[in-house]
């Protein structure tokens, strides 16, 4: 992969960044790689090489390229925390026989120098993020440089729907004032480096946050990206405390924030927070977006959190969800429970219970049951076809000498000698 022509030029709402990605071992087409933000911050965003770096970084090893190249000089701190973090996303995703590329670089950065600079986050308006800011108003005072100041909100990443994100940038502007933060609005096309929605879960998202942060280093020295899960919780993903810091450098730190809270603890932040209720949004379906309201109350991630919300007796009042009662019935149609969620809705189970939704507490009980017997069914499965396959190289090396491995592996013929 090379990454080529760094340039700043002028975008369609603003200040642009720029560079062209070209793939050098996967038959990809080549992409002008960008950043853009509004006028106002047109200053802020700078065309720095580890912007592109960091963002190439996973899908080159995704993809199977030998090296990066970057025609700009980067700093060793980046090659080395790049290395870390393409170890640590092969140690979990794909095994240790998946290459790692090599960085290249036209130079060697030094530290550069800028004037007082910013803390930040990405901010969704979502539970996270809120909570994240809620716990950093409560342990840093204003005038601590990890206070944090300004959110950045991207459009490109949930939709790319211009209309639409300013339909969020708008009712999220408000949220921003309540919390005490400038907006600053991100566009970027940086998902185009590969759209498969497993591999951004698991492996790409931290690196596209950590590359946004790059791009404003003239502005934020600290961004912080809102935990998912709490300590007791974490595991294998794209946003992970170990690989945060491996795209840090000199000039960002990036933080994995709010780690010591669960989903529950942060929506009491949140429900408790005056006047930042009635204008949180945790959905992701734009389509259903109206024009006084972002969340659609039906789909999983809404009612999970209306649920939470009631456990926490603030649903009432919390008018940035529809005003349609939670019963059983919406909650069994519109939860599901994976391996990344279950922890999010069992610690509701007992909530649920104390203040008498029976109800609801039920159909979640039902609902994670379910999960465990897909996931037991999953491991039996799993085990079966490892015995199995131990049977099979058994019989291949004592009765085949090893010729059936060699027609897998090699292509070749079965010899019939």
């Amino acid at each position: 992969m090379k990454i080529i022509n760094l340039r700043r030029e002028k975008g369609l709402h603003g200040r642009r960044v720029a560079a062209t990605v070209q793939w050098e071992d996967s038959q990809r087409p080549s992409m002008e790689l960008y950043y853009e933000t509004e006028g106002l911050f047109a200053d802020d965003l700078i065309c720095n090489p580890h912007a592109f770096l960091i963002a190439c970084c996973m899908p080159a090893l995704y993809h199977g390229e030998e090296r990066i190249f970057i025609d700009a000089a980067v700093s060793p701190e980046v090659k080395e925390g790049l290395g870390a973090a393409m170890r640590w996303i092969r140690h979990w995703r794909y095994g240790e026989r998946r290459r790692l590329a090599i960085i290249e670089a036209a130079g060697e950065a030094l530290p550069a120098t800028h004037g007082p600079r910013r803390a930040g986050m990405f901010f969704s308006g979502g539970i996270d993020s809120l909570g994240a800011l809620r716990e950093n108003r409560f342990v840093y005072p204003p005038e601590h440089p990890w206070s944090i100041r300004d959110g950045l909100l991207v459009c490109g990443l949930e939709t790319e729907d211009l209309e639409k994100f300013d339909h969020v940038k708008e009712s999220i502007s408000g949220l921003g004032k309540t919390a005490g933060i400038t907006l600053i609005p991100v566009y970027t096309n940086v998902r185009q480096l590969d759209t498969d929605w497993m591999f951004w879960e698991h492996a790409f998202h931290d690196a596209v946050f950590a590359a946004i942060a790059h791009a404003f280093s003239r502005r934020l020295n600290i961004v912080s990206i809102a935990s998912t899960y709490d300590i007791p919780n974490i595991k294998p993903y794209g946003t992970h405390p170990l690989l945060d810091t491996c795209y840090s450098s000199h000039e960002v730190l990036i933080r994995h924030d709010g780690l010591c809270l669960t989903r529950l603890e942060k929506t009491k932040l949140v429900a408790d927070w005056d006047g930042v209720l009635a204008k949180v949004r945790v959905c992701n379906r734009s389509d259903h977006y109206e024009h006084s309201r972002l969340n659609c109350g039906i789909c999983n991630k809404c009612v999970r959190t209306m649920l939470a919300l009631e456990t926490l007796g603030a649903l009432d009042t919390a008018t940035s969800f529809p005003a349609s009662p939670l019963t059983r019935e919406m909650v069994a149609d519109a939860v599901d429970i994976y391996d990344t969620t279950v922890c999010f809705f069992e610690e509701l189970i007992a909530p649920l219970k104390k203040r008498g939704r029976h109800d609801l507490a039920q159909v979640i009980e039902e609902k994670i049951a379910a999960y465990q017997e897909r996931r037991e069914r999953r491991c039996v499965r799993h085990v079966l076809s490892n015995t199995l396959r131990a049977k099979v190289k058994r019989f291949d090396r004592r009765y085949l000498n090893g010729r059936l491995k060699r027609m897998l592996t090699h292509g070749g013929e079965v010899s019939q000698s």
